[in-house]
């Protein structure tokens, strides 16, 4: 995975105070873009950028000239295979990842700010994702296409000492929650299963701690610093965790009908549909990988929802 760098790491990098980057990044001087409000540094670029300024006049971005691809949006611990695969093709845009959670994502891509979002953005009262918001996000349309479904579930250490079976059980005496952030599609199911039981927020013990990832859900448990999270069948397995399934869900790739045909969305969404993707994915487990790469919708919905 291509790495991404904020203001603080970008001045070290270059050795010069974090004030100047912020200047630069401004006056649209220094390869970067901006996501829900923090400046984000493609790594490679920065590179290419120090050569470039070594020979002439410094890089000025360009928006319709960029040379990346920027997706914004959920955490997967799949997403590695994807991006992998992705590097392997030729004469394409650079692809970065920016986990900023499901409903960042979606501002994101409302914004013009990314070409794509990574979404699972569950509607309470219909359980379909994602497509309830497509209208307030994306008026103007665009093509929402499963990148796989997943197991979401309850994870815990090794015998499920609490003896957990749902949310209403992060309740109980002891047990201290460790939460995702707020605005991932996590944060999102784990309120809405609060609201639809009646349960205060204030009832868990570690409601408030939160993580960006699966797999930082995880490390905390293994490090004794809490004892049941909400994260995918995958991470539980990859970390010998106990996993409770609660749900299956839809993770989708949502992209804007005027970006849809671009080079770097149509290699994306040919290894997301391809063999070696699929078979990779599903051998994490916890995935089904039957609709990837399939167009499931090209229009806002009739009823638009704010996420």
């Amino acid at each position: 995975m291509t790495e991404l760098m904020n203001t603080k790491e970008v001045a070290a990098y270059l050795g010069i105070h974090e004030k100047k980057v912020y200047y630069l990044a401004k006056a649209g001087r220094i390869p970067c873009t901006r996501v829900t409000g923090k400046w984000i540094f493609p790594k490679a670029l920065i590179d290419q950028w120090i050569e470039d300024s070594a020979k002439g006049p410094g890089w000025r971005r360009k928006e319709e000239e960029r040379p990346f691809l920027l997706a914004a949006g959920s955490d997967d611990p799949s997403l590695g295979i994807l991006t992998e695969l992705y590097a392997r093709r030729r004469a394409c845009p650079s692809f970065f990842l920016a986990t900023v959670g499901s409903s960042a994502g979606l501002v994101a891509l409302r914004d013009g700010v990314a070409d794509l979002a990574l979404a699972h953005v569950r509607h309470p009262e219909t359980g379909e994702y994602n497509l309830p918001y497509l209208g307030s996000t994306i008026p103007s349309g665009a093509a929402v296409v499963p990148l796989f479904h997943r197991e979401l579930g309850l994870v815990t250490r090794p015998g499920n000492p609490f003896r957990l079976r749902s949310v209403a059980d992060l309740t109980r005496g002891g047990l201290r929650f460790v939460n995702r952030q707020d605005g991932s599609g996590t944060r999102i199911f784990v309120d809405q299963e609060l609201a639809r039981l009646g349960i205060d927020p204030e009832q868990i013990t570690g409601y408030q701690v939160a993580v960006p990832t699966h797999l930082a859900v995880g490390l905390k448990i293994l490090r004794g610093e809490g004892d049941a999270g909400l994260a995918t069948h995958a991470a539980a397995r990859l970390l010998d965790l106990e996993f409770i399934p609660l749900t299956r869900e839809r993770f989708d790739i949502l992209v804007p009908k005027e970006r849809f045909f671009s080079r770097g969305i149509q290699v994306l969404l040919e290894v997301a549909g391809s063999r070696e993707f699929r078979t990779r994915v599903d051998a994490l487990g916890g995935y089904d990988t039957t609709e990837s790469g399939r167009i499931l919708a090209t229009d806002p919905s009739p009823r638009a929802e704010t996420v």
